[in-house]
């Protein structure tokens, strides 16, 4: 009786039923001709040749672009005439050797490492000096497989199903080599830091995709065995219990390949002046806090982001769901600002003498070999006669899939204008020399405007109504938002 009265009621409802059938069947049929009209004809694929063989400088572009990389012919001869590596303002001494993360996704502990690094060498007179990216890369995975065991409880307590959206998200890769800010200074507070010599590189750091494998497959069976185990109504207890059971498994296996960290270690190097030091023995959360942390201390940096999307506010604070890496530890903050007032903190930090620890995403308008980085450097309507990656917002290719922060540096020098305003700066990479000058690469400022996305600066340098943001009850990101993408 229902379904006959609200078909055949009286005024809007009885008009509202009879047309919703009429409607559902009007959008089968436009459906079926918008898929008629849309097919790929002979006659279409016909017009399309002659058009392309029609137009002489498409035979050219194909004749060369069949045989190297179209985005070497696209390169801009003046963009490369016009680039150099002169600056207004530059740290007093960069950081040797050249770093290099080889087949990983560590940029970010790289950036940060090379950031550090520069004060330390300082003051302890050293001519190279790299810290341990092993070290740190170690303790992020094991924090990082438990982080996400933990995240299978929780999501499963919130009701989350297996094939929802976040428990698929979070299951697409348990175990990131990237990484965020935030979870560095976590890694670093509790962990401490050692020199390359003492934990050097191990061929799982260096190309770290067996080792995940491995990893991946095991956290997914785990997080079956969790989801399994939370159908029973366990206690906290239970659970911990087999997360440790998980996670004694997951040692091993990292164990293994990346070796494990000394509990205490002995640093034995020569200065400058060649004069023969040891420090310790000592532990590495020692080793940070009397010999590191006095001439840099990660929490005295603030970690500032630029998100232009309409649905995102300037002067508001950012988490994201999910996101971390150490179960206890801080949270990835963002603090929302302008990319202008990114550019400035940027300046005042170079122009102190202090690099930058930035994010960017790195492949768009990026000469690779030659190390330039402008929006300028590529010409693609001059060879396909279509332009791409600045043809819609900054906002827009977030909200597209186009664009995200991806990968992280650091920021040794800057140039500026008349009124002090950021046009270019020098990028120390993790790459090796084989890119740039000598690893070093060039980014005209208006690149960052498109491409940049996070910066890292001491929090002396950012005004005091910036740094009240921090205070704020954060706003709450889903997992998969693009500002939750890890740089690697």
């Amino acid at each position: 009786m229902s379904d006959n009265n609200s078909g055949s009621g009286g005024g809007g409802s009885g008009g509202g039923g009879a047309g919703n059938n009429n409607s559902a069947n009007s959008g089968k049929n436009s459906t079926h001709r918008f898929a008629e009209t849309s097919v790929i004809t002979n006659q279409l694929l016909e017009k399309w040749r002659k058009n392309f063989y029609s137009e002489p400088k498409n035979l050219l572009a194909q004749n060369v672009c069949s045989r190297v990389d179209p985005f070497d012919v696209c390169l801009s001869r003046k963009a490369l005439e016009t680039t150099n590596h002169v600056f207004n303002y530059k740290v007093e001494t960069e950081g040797k050797p050249v770093t290099n993360q080889r087949s990983s996704g560590r940029c970010w502990l790289f950036a940060a490492l090379n950031c550090i690094r520069l004060p330390f060498m300082k003051n302890y007179n050293l001519d190279e000096f790299e810290f341990s990216q092993a070290f740190l890369f170690y303790w992020d995975k094991i924090e990082r497989c438990n982080y996400f065991l933990n995240n299978v409880v929780k999501t499963a307590q919130r009701g989350e199903k297996v094939d929802g959206r976040l428990v698929s998200f979070l299951l697409l890769d348990p175990t990131s080599d990237g990484g965020q800010w935030d979870m560095l200074v976590n890694l670093i507070t509790k962990h401490g830091l050692m020199p390359k010599k003492c934990f050097p590189e191990s061929f799982s750091c260096e190309s770290s995709l067996r080792m995940n494998a491995i990893l991946k497959s095991k956290l997914r069976e785990y997080a079956r065995n969790l989801r399994v185990l939370m159908e029973k109504n366990p206690t906290d207890e239970e659970i911990a219990c087999k997360i440790q059971e998980q996670m004694a498994e997951i040692y091993k296996v990292v164990g293994i390949c990346l070796g494990i960290p000394s509990e205490t270690f002995t640093w034995e190097y020569y200065d400058k002046s060649k004069n023969y030091q040891s420090i310790g023995p000592v532990s590495s959360l020692e080793f940070y806090e009397r010999y590191v942390k006095p001439h840099f201390n990660v929490e005295d940096k603030v970690c500032l982001v630029t998100d232009p999307r309409p649905t995102s506010s300037y002067d508001q604070a950012y988490t994201v769901d999910c996101l971390g890496n150490v179960v206890g530890g801080r949270p990835v903050l963002y603090n929302n600002q302008s990319v202008e007032l990114l550019l400035a903190v940027v300046t005042k930090s170079l122009k102190a003498g202090e690099a930058v620890w930035f994010g960017c995403e790195v492949s768009k308008r990026f000469a690779s070999k030659q190390g330039i980085e402008d929006v300028d450097v590529h010409d693609f309507k001059l060879v396909f006669d279509i332009d791409i990656q600045t043809t819609f917002s900054k906002a827009d290719r977030l909200i597209y899939g186009e664009s995200a922060m991806t990968h992280a540096m650091v920021f040794t020098a800057v140039s500026v204008d008349k009124s002090g305003v950021a046009q270019k700066l020098r990028v120390e990479n993790s790459w090796g020399e084989d890119r740039g000058e000598k690893g070093y690469l060039v980014m005209n400022a208006d690149w960052f405007r498109e491409f940049g996305f996070e910066v890292v600066v001491d929090k002396k340098y950012v005004p005091e109504d910036v740094l009240r943001v921090f205070d704020m009850d954060p706003i709450v990101l889903p997992a998969w938002d693009p500002m939750g993408t890890l740089a690697q």
